[in-house]
């Protein structure tokens, strides 16, 4: 067994601990949250500026439904001032066209031909027997009373079920039809915005009446032999939309009171 001196080992502690107070050299870390903090800021900033352009001076959260409601009330109410405007327009031109026909032979000749086309062409009102069909989206029901697996999409009238039941009509020897009173012509644009219709430029919510002048029994053998009207019935009985004939033993279909010139033509050969 080996001894060793004890001032050797009070030399040796004595070494350590004059190590342990003297100052340590350390390295510098740079905490990791010092670099995001800028770029946090930064992308905040961008956030702010992107929002206020966007805002322009409004609240984003405020609901708009009420600014909507009425700028489209506003519009409504600028195409009737124009509609109205128009037809005053039309009815000075007649005027004054006719005015010009006691002296002009070659108006008034013109004035002649317009006047054997005017009732084909659709300006002129109709009435006699005819047949009425009214469509009209399903009940509101809820959720719970929605038929299984049935969409809202299902449950509403949609534009090409018009179009097929005014197509029928048209192959079934129809004279004049009128949707929603209003008459249409071969140039008439029917198209629906939601479950809404829209016809020379006025909006029009369900039931959408569809009315044509014609052989009654005519025209409800074209109803039935249409594509479109069937599969319309079938998703009527399933989603409880609604379908419904009338024949009309005296009906009149109003003139047609919109525009009636064309963007494009083509001569027909002879």
């Amino acid at each position: 067994m080996e001894y060793t001196s004890g001032t050797a080992s009070w030399q040796k502690a004595l070494r350590r601990a004059a190590v342990a107070l003297l100052p340590r050299r350390t390295t510098p870390r740079r905490p990791g949250w010092s670099v995001g903090v800028p770029l946090i800021t930064l992308a905040a900033g961008m956030l702010f500026t992107t929002t206020a352009a966007t805002a322009d001076g409004t609240s984003l959260r405020e609901d708009r439904r009420p600014q909507l409601a009425q700028l489209i009330e506003e519009r409504r109410k600028q195409v009737a001032a124009g509609q109205a405007r128009a037809a005053a327009l039309r009815a000075q031109v007649e005027s004054q066209t006719a005015a010009l026909a006691g002296s002009d032979s070659g108006i008034a000749a013109q004035q002649e031909r317009a006047a054997a086309s005017r009732e084909a062409a659709g300006f002129t009102a109709l009435t006699g027997p005819g047949i009425s069909v009214e469509l009209n989206d399903a009940p509101q029901l809820g959720d719970a009373g929605k038929p299984a697996g049935a969409s809202n999409d299902d449950l509403v009238v949609h534009q090409g079920d018009v179009q097929a039941v005014v197509n029928a009509l048209w192959a079934g020897g129809a004279e004049a039809v009128a949707i929603m009173n209003v008459r249409i012509l071969s140039t008439s644009a029917v198209r629906c915005v939601g479950n809404t219709l829209l016809l020379h430029g006025r909006v029009y919510s369900p039931p959408f009446l569809i009315t044509a002048i014609g052989d009654p029994a005519a025209l409800q053998r074209a109803l039935a032999a249409s594509e479109g009207v069937r599969l319309f019935k079938e998703a009527a009985d399933h989603y409880q939309l609604g379908y419904k004939e009338t024949v009309e033993p005296r009906v009149t279909v109003p003139a047609y009171d919109g525009p009636g010139g064309l963007r494009a033509a083509e001569v027909i050969p002879e």
